[in-house]
């Protein structure tokens, strides 16, 4: 295990890429402690601390949602990767071992040791747009944490594409609804940059389609 603690919280940032190949090895709780306390540092609405996570070390459960979740790769993110074009910041090449990486996660999904299933109890009000807001920043510490302490993690959420059958075999009270499943496992490969486009292809200034120059020095 690698701790990475005193590196640049910048650096940690920039290769806190999605891993997917992960080992089986058990993952001590000491460490998702620590991963779970970092998620309870987020920002959320009103400091409201609705957030639930939930856990997940039961084989049977994780066989349950991985049926469900391979379906979801089956049906709608399989035919998707093999029509749309490489993202900014990417290759054909490494587009297609991302491809090859999502496959891998979608077979082995029940091996990781380590399931977090990052939830909101709404209570009897409806999730709305909004909700995410809550509980996507803790997410993002937990990844983050889990990069610093050398541990493998992504965020997916390809359950909710059958989120009452996937809801039900996590065994989800009335009220409570998933957000994200980040699987945490320690990685097969290496970390590294993550890929994505130049700053000018997404930011501009005062107008959606005006070049943002930021001044230099």
């Amino acid at each position: 295990m690698v701790d990475l603690s005193s590196r640049d919280v910048f650096d940690i940032m920039a290769t806190t890429r999605a891993m997917r190949r992960l080992r089986p090895d058990p993952v001590p709780d000491h460490l998702i402690v620590k991963i779970l306390k970092a998620g309870m540092s987020a920002a959320n609405g009103g400091n409201m601390q609705t957030w639930r996570f939930l856990v997940v070390k039961d084989v049977e459960i994780k066989k349950k949602v991985q049926k469900i979740y391979k379906r979801a790769y089956d049906e709608w993110i399989s035919p998707r990767y093999s029509t749309i074009k490489p993202p900014p910041g990417a290759t054909k090449e490494s587009y297609h071992r991302q491809h090859s990486a999502v496959e891998y996660l979608t077979d082995h999904f029940h091996e990781a040791p380590i399931w977090i299933v990052a939830c909101i109890d709404h209570g009897d009000a409806k999730p709305t747009r909004h909700s995410g807001a809550s509980i996507y920043p803790a997410v993002q510490n937990m990844l983050l944490a889990a990069r610093t302490l050398g541990l493998g993690a992504t965020l997916t959420n390809r359950h909710l594409y059958f989120e009452e059958e996937s809801e039900k075999a996590l065994g989800l009270p009335k009220g409570v609804h998933s957000y994200a499943i980040i699987p945490i496992g320690y990685p097969m490969g290496n970390f590294g940059p993550v890929g994505r486009g130049d700053i000018g292809e997404f930011v501009f200034l005062d107008k959606i389609g005006e070049p943002w120059l930021p001044a230099q020095g």
